[in-house]
């Protein structure tokens, strides 16, 4: 599990069981640290004796995003919530909300522990959301929006409100033409994120986030875009959360490539965690590292 050192919490006069909000505030440290890209916190595991259930399981959860280094490759985990049948919306796109509070605050920590969060244009323009992290304690990510069409309109708030740094991404050709729209602060033009097919080449996108010091990524929607990373082999780690509801005819979450025979079928390394009446699979898609 990741480093930290907890001692200065456990004191005299200080209970001898710390739970999930004494733990937070050590997480967030954890990612200071590496954002300032000095050393990595001492190697000291924390003592799960002095920990409740709670903390413990969600340490276990969050330890492969703490334990990234200061710097290196850009690390991807990407988060999807869907129904028993595997729809994320209903077929009109309303999606709120359904999984439950427990995994929404999930949601809003990892954008805390995040460098940037990653969202689609066609999220953005059915959701229009803030992409904060207003229900927990943290710094706010910054906002990466993939609309290399230009077909999201300015005034929605992921380019207006300033609450965060936002980055419109589209192709390098279209830079100045997306400046006018929403400000040359608020764009980034990749050089051959879109080839002669249309299609985005994503490890151009992650070439230039980490050009911009943004290492540890958060693909926090929609299911194409989850989607496309997996398929182009761009995201370590998925969190998909299953809500014990059925939607029918919605929209479906994961797309991906089909597969002929079940032996070519991805079994990815996973582990469960309960979030209320929620199921959360923590997948590997990548292996150690």
């Amino acid at each position: 599990m990741n480093a930290y050192d907890p001692r200065p919490l456990m004191s005299s006069s200080t209970p001898r069981t710390f739970d999930v909000e004494a733990l937070w505030p050590l997480c967030l440290d954890i990612v200071r640290q590496r954002r300032s890209a000095g050393a990595p916190p001492p190697p000291v595991l924390l003592p799960l004796e002095g920990w409740n259930d709670e903390a413990v399981e969600l340490l276990a959860l969050l330890d492969p995003l703490l334990d990234r280094p200061p710097q290196g490759a850009p690390w991807v985990i990407g988060q999807l919530g869907q129904s028993l049948d595997g729809c994320i919306a209903t077929r009109g796109g309303d999606s709120n909300y359904v999984n439950g509070a427990q995994v929404l605050l999930h949601l809003h920590r990892l954008r805390a522990l995040c460098d940037a969060v990653i969202v689609g244009a066609g999220t953005v323009a059915i959701d229009n959301p803030q992409l904060t992290t207003r229900r927990v304690a943290g710094e706010h990510p910054v906002r990466v929006v993939l609309d290399p069409a230009l077909r999201l309109p300015p005034s929605l708030r992921v380019f207006t409100d300033r609450q965060a740094p936002t980055l419109l991404a589209c192709d390098a050709a279209r830079e100045a033409e997306a400046a006018r729209r929403v400000g040359a602060d608020q764009v980034l033009g990749v050089p051959g994120l879109v080839n002669a097919e249309g299609t985005m080449d994503l490890h151009a996108l992650l070439a230039a986030l980490e050009r911009r010091g943004l290492h540890v990524l958060f693909v926090e929607g929609g299911g194409i875009t989850v989607s496309r990373f997996i398929a182009q082999g761009c995201m370590n780690r998925l969190h998909l959360s299953v809500a014990p509801v059925l939607i029918g005819g919605g929209r479906p979450g994961l797309l991906l490539p089909p597969r002929t025979a079940m032996r070519d079928c991805p079994r990815p390394a996973s582990r469960v965690f309960r979030m209320g009446a929620d199921v959360l699979w923590d997948l590997d898609l990548r292996g150690p590292g």
